[in-house]
């Protein structure tokens, strides 16, 4: 795998946020960024392809038009075009995803109370990828990833203004080296950044009495316990990131509302999705997952594990 970042546009607002998202993040890394463009042919005319235009001109300029703008904002980054023809689409993101160390997606917006509208396509190809995808709403900017800076200056016009804090949902019961790494990675390249691992123990006091988590009192002991197995799982990892600060959360409740309220101000959050390889056939990624997909503003990043 040649190193790269890669992303997929198509000319809607959220595609090109995700495009400059990934540049931010391919010059993170140090490597180059790579822009797709997926069409399929089709007799009927398209009604967002203007008159007169064949689908494969307008599908040109679309990539175009969209390198040409992450050209402009981040002078001196590599960016290639790719232009793929296809008869299905998610298959040929998923194999664009499959070589990159990171794919990214626009998703639709519909505000901060209604959240994410996925798509089919972005949905499985998240579901499906076998690296990490990132999904970035339309209105999400280079500044907004940095703590404010002074009155009328953008952030990132002034070097070592920090970034935002990373987000790491973690069950600790599931032990996930590459949902670790990837976080404690992220926050190592964001120059000030925290990163936040929050940890839910609700659903796992519901499995254990067999009642809703809310009904329950919390047992002695038990918060004590969720503790410590936390600062188990992450301890090894500060060992090898000892740059990065940890903020640790424990918390008696639903994972997803926990991660929404932690997201508030982060320039990243980060969840897993377990790869059930054939034997749970169509798109899944969890019923967390999909509830931090649907309502958290800043860019989240899904990382598949086994």
């Amino acid at each position: 795998m040649d190193r790269h970042v890669v992303a997929a546009v198509d000319g809607s607002r959220q595609s090109l946020a995700a495009a400059q998202w990934a540049a931010g993040e391919a010059l993170r890394r140090g490597v180059p960024l790579r822009l797709v463009h997926a069409w399929t042919w089709d007799p009927r005319p398209a009604a967002t392809v203007p008159m007169g235009t064949s689908r494969r001109a307008w599908a040109e300029e679309t990539l175009r038009s969209a390198a040409g703008g992450v050209r402009a904002a981040h002078h001196g980054l590599d960016v290639t075009e790719l232009l793929v023809k296809t008869d299905a689409v998610v298959d040929a993101l998923v194999a664009a995803a499959a070589g990159a160390e990171v794919a990214v997606l626009g998703s639709r917006g519909l505000g901060p109370l209604a959240g994410f509208v996925l798509g089919s396509v972005s949905q499985r190809v998240v579901a499906r990828s076998p690296r990490p995808v990132v999904l970035v709403r339309a209105g999400v900017t280079r500044s907004g990833e940095h703590l404010p800076a002074g009155d009328g200056i953008a952030p990132e016009e002034i070097p070592g203004t920090p970034y935002r804090d990373v987000v790491l949902g973690l069950d600790t019961r599931r032990p996930c080296d590459e949902l670790l790494a990837f976080a404690f990675d992220c926050a190592r390249r964001r120059p000030g950044a925290r990163l936040h691992v929050v940890h839910a123990y609700g659903a796992a006091l519901r499995d254990l009495a067999g009642g809703p988590a809310d009904t329950l009192p919390a047992p002695a002991g038990v918060l004590a316990e969720q503790e410590r197995a936390l600062v188990a799982a992450v301890r090894p990892w500060c060992g090898k990131y000892p740059e990065v600060p940890v903020v640790e959360t424990v918390a008696e409740g639903r994972a997803a509302a926990e991660l929404v309220r932690a997201s508030a101000g982060a320039s990243l959050v980060v969840v897993g999705r377990r790869d059930h390889g054939t034997h749970r056939p169509g798109p899944h990624v969890g019923p967390v997952t999909h509830a931090v997909l649907h309502h958290v503003a800043c860019p989240v990043a899904v990382v598949p594990h086994e």
